[in-house]
């Protein structure tokens, strides 16, 4: 097996060429700035020797079929090989629109990427010696043709024999919505749930039994590293979201074959018109956040009335910028203490309120 790599993982860039363009007073992305955000970060990592790139899916801003062809083209051009999966976004159809591929379309724009075969919408592939990349598609639609975040049977049939296969290897497996919970209650909270895989704990369950360690997902545009026994669910942020972050991951054997991944991450700090970009975005974020807070405040387990939720919601106006940037601890003083005791846990604290701060800068023992 390859002992020492290095590899990138840009999530959720949700590409926008200028003419498809979809502006919303209420939107949270800042898609008008894809391109040269993109455009920087790929210029960064032509610096790195690195053996690849993941992108965990939204690749899109929403499954529009100039915004696929410029991302594939503009992978084409890189100096390493790249591999991506869909998210949400870049299926939200079963079926084609005038404005959107359909479901079945995704792959024969990714060819290069991961698809040699463009009728099945996941792939495993040996990518070093000894390193298997499998790719899954967390996207299915039901009997109307609403979109949810689950794997099907077809898919774990297919998990199963693969990963059987793969005994000897380090297997690397990315998805686009998560699969160990990166919020208290994410699983279970209106809010959060959507971006949680719908059968997560059964593929758990799989992953744990072939001894899988590595999963990267996406979605969530947040920065997060959360565990599930030995099993680390890596989220890495949207480009086009506070803090527009961006990974570089080594892994390390050492002498005595015990493996680390060491991650590092990045921002993009300023594109022109947007020099001051982190200052500006962490804004955004907190312009649109009351519908948010509101929400959050009166659902279960708070359940607070609309007035006491109204009452608390300004104190919050960064609370989720700065969960999207990772490794926040948060104390609220100026509200009750037993909503501030709930918010808490949203910072980056194990178990015992003990502030651990892994979700940028990183080294796993595997």
């Amino acid at each position: 097996m390859t002992s020492n790599f290095r590899f990138a993982v840009v999530s959720d860039p949700h590409i926008t060429v200028p003419q498809t363009l979809w502006d919303h007073p209420a939107r949270f992305h800042l898609v008008e700035i894809s391109i040269p955000v993109i455009e920087q970060v790929f210029a960064h990592l032509e610096q790195f020797a690195l053996d690849f790139l993941l992108l965990p899916g939204d690749l899109t801003q929403h499954g529009e079929p100039d915004n696929h062809r410029w991302l594939a083209q503009r992978l084409s051009e890189l100096p390493f090989p790249s591999y991506v999966i869909p998210g949400n976004h870049d299926v939200p159809t079963l079926e084609k629109s005038d404005r959107s591929v359909g479901f079945r379309d995704f792959p024969h724009y990714y060819r290069e990427f991961g698809y040699e075969d463009p009728n099945q919408l996941y792939y495993t592939r040996e990518i070093l010696p000894g390193v298997q990349l499998i790719a899954l598609n967390s996207n299915l639609f039901d009997d109307q043709g609403k979109q949810i975040g689950a794997l099907d049977e077809a898919q774990f049939s297919w998990l199963r024999e693969v990963l059987q296969d793969c005994h000897d290897k380090l297997v690397l497996l990315t998805i686009h919505h998560n699969v160990v919970e990166h919020l208290p209650g994410q699983a279970r909270h209106d809010l959060g749930k959507r971006y949680m895989l719908a059968n997560a704990p059964r593929l758990r369950e799989i992953l744990h039994e072939f001894g899988v360690k590595l999963v990267f997902t996406g979605h969530l545009h947040v920065q997060d590293v959360a565990s599930d026994g030995y099993l680390y669910d890596i989220v890495t942020g949207s480009l086009v979201s506070y803090p527009h972050p961006y990974r570089v991951i080594d892994l390390e054997t050492g002498e005595d074959g015990k493996q680390r991944l060491k991650i590092k991450s990045y921002r993009v700090e300023g594109v022109p018109g947007w020099e001051d970009l982190q200052r500006r975005s962490r804004e955004w974020l907190g312009e649109r956040a009351l519908p948010f807070m509101t929400r959050l405040l009166t659902s279960y387990p708070l359940n607070l009335s609309a007035e006491q939720a109204a009452q608390i919601s300004p104190e919050l106006r960064y609370f989720w910028a700065d969960i999207a940037g990772g490794d926040a601890c948060f104390d609220f003083p100026a509200i009750p203490p037993a909503i501030n005791r709930h918010l808490q846990r949203f910072g980056a604290v194990d178990s015992r309120g003990v502030h651990q701060a892994i979700d940028n800068q990183a080294v796993l023992k595997l």
